[in-house]
């Protein structure tokens, strides 16, 4: 080998005997740590919150050194896929409230309770859909309220409001965004609306972007807690959502939105200036 590489014998062994140097052995640390943290995340994270992970533990490290280490021995993060289910139905003689929001979704503007947006999703079992309401409060990005049911009616965004107002509360200037769906539209959800005078705002028709965070969250449900695959039953469903909020994205996962910490974590901050 020596002969062909053209390298001498005392080359050779001096290379061989030759102690890592103190970069490549905190990298070696590094990978544990890296492994350790993605792990946590359940195979989530990408390197910006890997960094951020090691960052809250003490770990002072560069987040491109990061990401090259993660490159380096193939840890990556769970990529978005486009993947969407239609299941809104603005084809109703019910008023649609104005888009108030505006696409004004960057939490720095927002105050507390000031903007709460909903939606409402499809999630795949081998009993059928399984849907999902959530209710997001805009300033921290935490889901304060949700239902699930088999059907898609209006009980399911009520009840998912009325889990959000229980948690939070309402100032008297909230806002509800969603879109502009039967259910949100109907007489019995802007009677409660009216009630807690919460006041109203819808996207523009057809226009997802208008409900952006939203169906971001329900993109990212979708992604880290199923990844595609079929639920056996619907109550098998319906405790892995349970999970995957109340354990993990509101009070675990790192919101880039948010400064890379947990939605609750914002919140806690948030009150205690």
């Amino acid at each position: 080998m020596c002969r062909v590489l053209e390298v001498s014998r005392a080359g050779y062994y001096a290379w061989r005997d030759r102690k890592p140097s103190r970069r490549a052995s905190v990298d070696v640390e590094l990978l544990v740590a890296i492994k350790a943290a993605h792990q946590r995340s359940r195979t989530c994270y990408g390197s910006p919150r890997i960094h951020a992970e090691l960052a809250s533990t003490g770990i002072a490290c560069g987040r491109k050194r990061i990401a090259r280490i993660m490159r380096r021995h193939g840890i990556v993060g769970k990529k978005r896929r486009q993947f969407r289910i239609a299941t809104t139905d603005s084809r109703h003689a019910y008023m649609v409230a104005p888009n108030l929001l505006a696409r004004q979704f960057d939490s720095a503007i927002t105050a507390r309770n000031g903007a709460w947006v909903g939606d409402i999703t499809a999630v795949p079992t081998f009993e059928g859909w399984l849907y999902l309401a959530v209710v997001l409060d805009l300033r921290s990005r935490e889901v304060i309220g949700w239902s699930m049911n088999p059907t898609r009616d209006a009980l399911i965004v009520i009840d998912a409001l009325g889990m959000a107002i229980v948690r939070r509360g309402v100032s008297p200037s909230t806002i509800f965004h969603s879109d502009r769906g039967s259910q949100y539209a109907c007489g019995a959800f802007q009677t409660m609306l009216s009630a807690h005078r919460i006041t109203c705002s819808m996207s523009r028709k057809g226009d997802c972007w208008d409900n952006a965070v939203a169906e971001s969250f329900f993109a990212t449900l979708k992604l880290e807690l199923a990844d595609g695959a079929h639920f056996k039953t619907r109550v098998v469903a319906q405790a892995a959502i349970f999970e995957y909020i109340e354990v993990w994205y509101n009070r675990q996962r790192r919101h880039s939105a948010i400064g890379n910490v947990s939605p609750a974590e914002f919140d806690r901050a948030d009150q205690a200036t």
